[in-house]
Parts: C-alpha cells; sequence; structure tokens
C-alpha cells in the first residue's frame, strides 16, 4: 500500500514518528511536510530527534492567514498527489495542514485517513475546531484516540471507518522518555532542580491574539509558587514584545527558546506542575503524571480533567494561581489513552481494510 502523509507542525511530527515507523515495516510512504512550522527549533530538530525520514517534498509555504495559508497548501498537496497517486492520504490532528491535506485528497477520490479523529472543543471560535470537523466529514477511515471522541463523532453521524486505537502520542512518549532522561542535558543547562520549578508553554491564538488574555497569563507566570521555565514560540515572543508585555514577566521566569522533543519530556517529566494552552502538552503531563493547569476555557482531552489530573483555568490570573496552589497529583492514573501500541493497531486495520477491497 502506498500512504501519502501531511505533517506541518510539531505535534504532527512526535504522532507520526511511531506511525511511520510501524508503517514502512510492509508499506510504502510518501511524507509531505507542508513547512507550516518553518523555524528549525520547531521543525528540523525533531526529525533528527525522533528518527523521521526526512520529507519526500517540503512545500515551504510558511507563516500567513489561516485562508491563505490553507489554500496555499491545498493546491501545493494536490500537485504531490496528482504525481505520487497515493492509495490513500494520512493527516493528524487539527491544523491547517490537517484540513487542507483532506481537501485535497477528497477532491481527488483519494481515501482520507484521520489519526486523532473525534476531539471536539465544542468552540467554533477556534480554528483548530473547525479544521477537526471538517476533516472528520471528509475522513473515510477516523482513527479516535478515547471513548470520548468516538461519541463524539457518533453524535454527528459518523459511525462507519471509525476505530478507537489509543493515542499514538502515548507510543512516541514511551519510546522516547527513557531516551530523553538519558541523553538530555536541559536540567543542567538551565539549572533546574527536579520538582524546583513549573514548566509553561504559551501559543493557542486565542491567548496570544488577545492582549487582556494574554496579559492575565503573563501575571499569573510571573506570581507562581516556583520559577518558571517558559520556552516561547518565536510568534509569542514577538506578540508579548509588540503588545508591551514583556515587563509583565517577573525575574523568576526563565525565557528559553523552543526546545526539541527530548528536552521537553525531560523538563515535563521533572517539573512539579505544568501550565499549557497546548492540547498536547495537555496529554504529556498526564503521561508524565504532573498536575496540568491548562489555560483554555475548555478542553478537547475532557479525560484528563475528570481524573483529576487537568485544571481548567482559562485566562484568569486569579484562577491560575488558585488551580497552580490545589493542583496535586490524583491517586491513580487510568489508562484512558491505551497500552501505548496505537501505532501497531493502526496498520493492522489498514491492512484489513485493504485485504476487504
Amino acid at each position: 500500500m502506498k500512504i501519502a502523509t501531511v505533517v506541518g507542525a510539531r505535534p504532527q511530527f512526535i504522532k507520526a514518528a511511531p506511525v511511520s515507523r510501524e508503517l514502512r515495516k510492509r508499506h510504502q510512504e510518501i511524507l509531505i511536510h507542508t513547512g507550516q512550522h518553518y523555524d528549525a527549533n520547531m521543525s528540523d530538530i525533531f526529525f533528527d530527534e525522533l528518527h523521521i525520514p526526512r520529507p519526500d517534498y517540503n512545500l515551504e509555504i510558511g507563516s500567513g492567514s489561516h485562508g491563505r495559508q490553507t489554500g496555499a497548501i491545498l493546491a501545493k498537496v494536490e500537485e504531490v498527489l496528482l504525481e505520487e497517486k497515493p492509495d490513500a492520504l494520512l493527516v493528524y490532528g487539527d491544523t491547517n495542514s490537517t484540513l487542507a491535506g483532506a481537501l485535497a485528497a477528497a477532491k481527488l477520490h483519494i481515501p482520507v485517513m484521520h489519526i486523532e479523529a473525534g476531539l471536539r472543543s465544542f468552540n467554533r471560535n477556534m480554528p483548530e475546531e473547525i479544521n477537526r470537523v471538517l476533516t472528520d466529514h471528509l475522513a473515510r477511515w477516523l482513527f479516535c484516540p478515547t471513548d470520548t471522541a468516538v461519541a463524539n463523532l457518533a453524535s454527528e453521524g459518523i459511525t462507519a471507518g471509525v476505530y478507537q486505537i489509543g493515542d499514538v502520542m502515548y507510543d512516541a512518549f514511551l519510546y522516547n522518555r527513557e531516551l530523553a532522561l538519558a541523553q538530555s542535558s536541559i536540567l543542567d543547562q538551565l539549572n533546574l532542580n527536579p520538582k524546583g520549578f513549573i514548566l509553561c508553554t504559551i501559543h493557542r491564538a486565542e491567548n496570544t491574539d488577545d492582549p487582556q488574555r494574554l496579559g492575565e497569563i503573563l501575571r499569573a507566570v510571573s506570581a507562581a509558587p516556583l520559577p518558571v521555565v517558559l520556552p516561547l514560540h518565536p510568534r509569542t515572543r514577538k506578540i508579548i514584545q509588540e503588545q508591551g508585555l514583556s515587563s509583565l514577566l517577573g525575574s523568576k521566569v526563565q525565557v528559553i527558546d523552543p526546545v526539541g522533543y527530548l528536552d521537553m519530556i525531560a523538563l515535563e517529566s521533572a517539573c512539579r506542575k505544568l501550565m499549557t494552552d497546548s492540547g498536547g502538552v495537555q496529554k504529556e503531563a498526564y503521561f508524565a503524571q504532573v498536575p496540568c493547569i491548562t489555560m483554555r476555557d475548555e478542553t478537547e482531552w475532557v479525560e484528563t480533567v475528570e481524573t483529576g489530573w487537568n485544571t481548567l483555568a482559562g485566562a484568569d490570573s486569579k484562577r491560575i494561581l488558585e488551580a497552580l496552589a490545589s493542583a496535586a497529583p490524583p491517586a491513580g492514573q487510568p489508562p484512558i489513552f491505551g497500552q501505548g501500541d496505537s501505532a501497531r493497531r493502526f496498520v493492522s486495520i489498514i491492512e484489513e481494510n485493504g485485504e476487504r477491497q
């Protein structure tokens, strides 16, 4: 089977690593990197660390408005698909690359496979929500990470071609955790003591594009009870400077450039608590058994909240600080994201479908 895979952002590189490793044992994969994340620290380093084969195509789209970026990706992915003529197209998650790839394939009558299908925030103001809903309705095969995702699809009338395989990010985390703990020197580089700091990430447009929300978050970060390590996405750093919010970051906040995946795992595993607006980092906190404070008004990963490992605090500094003070590891942790064999299950399912056709 010949599969074209579209990736374009950090979380997709992480998800693609275990799937590509399993897929390429018996099948051909054409890897298309859209260039949606074009900074070397946000892109190239992940291919190196995760041992992902170099992309067969790098579309080098770069940044831009949602419509412009999505349209540019769609046009260039279509050219690749016309040349390669794959049996199916695989997309991950909820980025502009995800939707553009799915649209290009669907219009060419190439079956779409969506890993991480069925997630819903039920907030249509989020571009990610639009991307994931439309992609799910375009896909022929939908691979869900949780039972909640399966139920979300059923509520929209999508039941055919739906499979609950667990979360491929858990596969990646388990595969790379020991490597990260053995190889990463990030704690020494930043002079950090295990469990003596809080890790924070901020990148989501609903926070970064709203000066009031961003200011509230930065005030909470600066008032946190422990030193904070803040790897800043280039776009977020630029917005903080342009909005004149740099002064809100106090002396206990250590701002650093984005780090590679192994360094991120090391930081997540060693921090006392984690503050984020990232969907992927919420899950990685759960994998690392670290309490998470999510600086959003809703989350796609409702299971992490229901089990007590994640607290929704919005963008209100008081609520964030209260959550930081009260968050503690619960007594247990159910295996809501599977057993770490999601990539193998994915390949088995597409092989079974291929044999039936």
